[in-house]
């Protein structure tokens, strides 16, 4: 079977998940496993849909629905391991699951992986590297 290759614009004909890059490249995601990693990846796709759907609680925090079976059949994995990833990404603080009760499906929060001392970090590598830009108001006439 022979694939063909991409021509001009067709790779954005595709829809993809993201799964942030700092995952692979920060010491402090090592130990979060791929799979779970892919997991976070569709749970943020989700966000951008609960947003655009008005899905905020009463702090104005984005929320989503994502039950076991929409993650097994997006995963091709079992209820098990569907369970075991989403306790990894709780236990990893990537997520928090709040049950409503009853009948009711259980929302989850997708935490912000990038918090402020990880950005501070990437901020100094960047001006260490000379590739951030200038953001003085006094520039050179």
């Amino acid at each position: 079977m022979g694939f063909d290759y991409f021509y001009g614009e067709q790779s954005d004909q595709f829809v993809f998940y993201r799964t942030p890059k700092v995952f692979y490249t920060d010491k402090r995601f090592a130990r979060l496993s791929r799979d779970a990693r892919t997991l976070y990846g569709i749970l943020l796709d989700r966000v951008s849909l609960s947003k655009k759907s008005g899905w905020f609680d009463e702090k104005g925090r984005v929320y989503i629905i994502c039950t076991l079976n929409s993650a097994m059949e997006a995963l091709g994995i079992t209820d098990k391991t569907a369970t075991k990833l989403f306790v990894e990404l709780e236990n990893f603080g990537l997520i928090e699951r709040k049950r409503q009760g009853q009948g009711k499906p259980i929302i989850i929060y997708v935490k912000n992986f990038i918090n402020s001392e990880i950005l501070r970090m990437q901020n100094r590598k960047d001006s260490e590297s000379g590739t951030r830009k200038n953001t003085d108001r006094k520039s050179v006439v």
